[in-house]
């Protein structure tokens, strides 16, 4: 039945929109709840539906940062537009790691990788190396706190370790948060940059997904689809909202922790399963 189709859309965008922005991987939670919620399509749509929702999540990046990714604002001085400009030019080196490795070996790693031990697996590692890093960060003050201290090396350098995401489980929030904290930025332009970073990748991503399955979409994958995004955008908005006021006072351990038990659990599960 369509509604109940629907219903599990707006399970599976809701997930989509809280796990993307976070890092605590998507992937880790959406192998969990396709256990329990699987939508009756082919494998192919649902294989391009769980990569193309994460343009309603990308959509709520673009509203909420709209006023200051918008180079030609007219409410912009020429300074502000040249410092806008350059947050653009630090993203564009900070992608082209991950664009290339992952046109080049994405569907390989995917059809290799995606399995549950390594999605725990990744879950854990991460989750631990969080607490480590924030343990190792108490004391140290970071270096990079405005767009305008980030270098473009430094830029780049945040862009091969978002590279890593392309394991699954790893979260691509996470990567970037991580190796922008580990070369001084603040956990605040961290999480920012990482926003930013997912705006071409993962529209590059849903463009060719969407591509490869072909537009011949039926009436009731078309709705599926709608919601499943509609739901995701709405939820990021919140999501982002919540993670940036969060890290004013916080820092990332407690993502650490909740990666370590996430990961068991999915062990634990599929042990028990088979």
């Amino acid at each position: 039945m369509l509604w109940w189709e629907l219903v599990k859309a707006i399970i599976l965008g809701l997930v989509e929109g809280v796990t993307e922005w976070l890092p605590i991987s998507s992937t880790g939670h959406m192998i969990l709840v396709e256990e329990f919620i699987k939508l009756n399509a082919s494998e192919a749509f649902k294989e391009m539906f769980f990569v193309v929702i994460q343009l309603g999540a990308i959509m709520a990046v673009v509203l909420l940062y709209f006023q200051k990714l918008n180079p030609f604002s007219s409410a912009k001085t020429k300074l502000e537009k040249k410092l806008t400009m350059d947050i653009w030019y630090k993203v564009i080196i900070g992608v082209i790691p991950a664009g290339v490795i992952g046109v080049l070996f994405g569907d390989w790693l995917n059809a290799r990788l995606y399995n549950y031990q390594t999605v725990a697996l990744m879950l854990i590692l991460y989750g631990i190396l969080f607490i480590i890093i924030e343990n190792r960060n108490k004391r140290r003050r970071s270096s990079v706190n405005s767009f305008k201290e980030m270098t473009y090396l430094k830029a780049f350098l945040i862009g091969v370790f978002q590279v890593l995401s392309l394991i699954p489980g790893t979260s691509r929030s996470g990567a970037t948060i991580l190796g922008a904290i580990l070369l001084g930025t603040s956990r605040h332009i961290a999480a920012e940059f990482s926003f930013f970073l997912s705006i071409p990748v993962m529209f590059g991503a849903s463009f060719l997904k969407l591509v490869k399955f072909g537009f011949a979409f039926t009436g009731m994958e078309v709705a599926i689809l709608i919601t499943g995004m509609l739901v995701a955008f709405g939820v990021s908005i919140v999501a982002i909202k919540f993670l940036l006021g969060y890290i004013k006072n916080n820092d990332f351990k407690a993502f650490g922790w909740y990666r370590i038990v996430l990961g068991g659990l999915v062990i634990g599960y599929f042990v028990l399963a088979g």
